[in-house]
């Protein structure tokens, strides 16, 4: 990796997840991290509100007679009057049906990047691989991101996001591995060979359609039943009488039975893989992966058949919420 130049110009790792956005930069020769939730709350506009948020240094936009709160702050809004927060992305990609996306996104990333410090300055911005069953708005997606970079000042470039769990977590395999990212939207997973992609691809059944699910069945918010999955949700079966716990545990199972059945499909109908005779790494990331238990659970998937590759170990990444982005940040620094 070259880190020659100032550190003020030096490239940046962009995770844009439908949950999180993550940047990573490098700092005295060290990884830092910014994020901000994905998502806004719209609340009627008045001076006042505007004034009160100004001072709190809340982020926020005003579009028409609503105000909208964005980012972190959105969640903290949203349980004080009882409401769902909206999100500009969904299943990874922008969200055709939420007219505010662009408006979201463009102040997340003017919060956490700012202007460019100089012309040409590199972002690698996660992306996902393409779906099984097509595209899924992907091609929109990635050229609508980067024009919100190039407004900015910044030079952007797509990177598959399973491929950044590669450069992120499988150094010391020489990026020889399987990357899989569990995010909100999407899973996205990437068979690497000394760090060029084999096979990629992405399955839209994530970390929302385990929550959308499961508040379906128990009749609760899905903001809900996030906050309790991501606070103190652990994967073992069902137990007690907590019909929110049963309900995620049934829709986890189903969400992993789903993800290893397409990794091993995708990789039994590759054409003209590479020999690959040592057993390479799996590694897991994202905030789908978080649960205590969630490894049992993909081993256990994982055992249910017989699996295309030798494996020499299966883990989940040391800091799964920032994964991505270290990956976008290396591979734009190499």
């Amino acid at each position: 990796m070259s880190t020659s130049q100032p550190e003020n110009t030096q490239p940046i790792g962009l995770d844009v997840g439908s949950s999180r956005v993550v940047v990573a930069r490098t700092v005295a020769g060290k990884y830092q991290y910014e994020s901000q939730l994905n998502a806004f709350l719209a609340v009627p506009y008045s001076k006042l509100t505007a004034t009160l948020l100004d001072s709190d240094n809340v982020l926020h936009a005003v579009e028409g007679s609503e105000i909208l709160v964005i980012g972190s702050a959105a969640q903290r809004f949203a349980e004080v009057f009882h409401v769902a927060i909206r999100r500009p992305m969904r299943h990874g990609v922008l969200n055709p049906q939420e007219p505010h996306a662009i408006v979201v996104l463009r102040c997340i990333f003017t919060k956490l990047l700012g202007k460019s410090s100089a012309e040409g300055q590199k972002v690698f911005f996660s992306v996902p691989a393409p779906g099984i069953s097509g595209d899924h708005g992907i091609s929109y997606h990635q050229a609508a991101i980067g024009q919100l970079l190039s407004e900015l000042g910044y030079s952007p470039t797509p990177f598959e996001e399973g491929l950044a769990v590669v450069f992120g977590e499988l150094d010391a395999s020489n990026f020889t591995g399987i990357g899989i990212s569990c995010g909100s939207g999407m899973c996205n997973a990437c068979l690497a060979v000394l760090s060029m992609p084999v096979i990629s691809f992405s399955i839209s059944k994530a970390g929302d359609f385990i929550d959308s699910q499961a508040a379906l069945v128990t009749g609760d918010l899905t903001d809900h039943t996030r906050l309790q999955k991501e606070q103190s949700f652990r994967i073992n079966g069902l137990a007690g009488g907590d019909r929110t716990n049963n309900a995620l545990n049934v829709y986890y199972q189903e969400m992993v039975a789903n993800l290893v059945e397409s990794l091993r499909g995708q990789i039994a109908s590759g054409k003209r893989l590479p020999r690959i005779d040592k057993p390479v790494p799996l590694v897991l990331t994202g905030g789908t992966a978080m649960p205590k238990g969630f490894l049992e659970c993909f081993e256990t998937a994982l055992r249910s058949s017989e699996f295309p590759l030798r494996l020499s170990e299966i883990r989940v990444a040391a800091d799964p919420l920032n994964s991505t982005a270290r990956g976008a940040l290396m591979a734009a620094l190499c």
